[in-house]
């Protein structure tokens, strides 16, 4: 059984699991240059006039490399998507992932990060040089640092920068992502400890277009890469 029935319409919810495989197997047609692109009809737009009832909440960079519904395969209705640079967090957003699980019933929140993201490069460079960004782009910049500034701690030899084009700072900063809307959001970390829902962090390369699961919190029938 992949869910459950929700509401008076008697609505599918996927379990974590599913809603994952769905996503995973979505991404491997993007990648094969072979997608469905699903539920894009007018059938679709009509079903979904009344009411949407999405699996996953995606919350991603806003890079116009990655387009969730794009690389996942998934269509309307299938996936309730925030978009920040950078994906980094304010009250809005949780508000908003909040609102996909809780109102809408998604079963999964996938933080997607992704290589050569030019917030977590600004991080970096700050980090490295002390120069800010300006305007309101630092407070983007400033939301980041959090995630990689521990790589440096206790250890000044290490050239930030240097790490900048690399796995790693991106790597820490989706892990910390995930692990400031578990911490941040008790309705989350809630419906997470019941196994309503799973929130993983997952790295997206932008040559292969391949989405790489890195983190979970919750069980999604697959592990992490290392």
């Amino acid at each position: 059984m992949t869910g459950t029935m929700i509401g008076a319409g008697e609505i599918e919810r996927l379990t974590p699991q599913a809603a994952w495989t769905r996503l995973r197997t979505g991404n491997e047609r993007f990648v094969a240059d072979a997608p469905t692109h699903p539920f894009q009809n007018a059938a679709r737009r009509a079903e979904l006039k009344a009411a949407q009832h999405p699996h996953t909440v995606i919350f991603g960079c806003s890079d116009s490399r990655v387009a969730a519904e794009i690389i996942f395969d998934q269509g309307l209705g299938d996936v309730f998507v925030v978009r920040t640079a950078g994906h980094v967090l304010d009250t809005t957003v949780i508000g908003s992932i909040e609102y996909g699980v809780d109102l809408l019933g998604a079963s999964l929140v996938v933080v997607l990060g992704h290589d050569s993201c030019g917030a977590v490069a600004a991080a970096a460079h700050t980090l490295a040089t002390g120069e800010q960004q300006s305007g309101f782009v630092r407070a983007v910049v400033d939301r980041v640092i959090p995630s990689i500034v521990n790589i440096t701690a206790g250890d000044p030899g290490i050239d930030v920068a240097a790490l900048s084009d690399q796995d790693v700072l991106r790597r820490e900063h989706v892990k910390h992502t995930v692990g400031m809307l578990h911490a941040y959001s008790a309705g989350l970390a809630s419906a997470v400890a019941a196994g309503r829902c799973a929130v993983v962090g997952v790295e997206y390369d932008l040559a292969d277009g391949a989405a790489k699961l890195i983190h979970t919190l919750g069980d999604v029938g697959e592990e992490p890469a290392e």
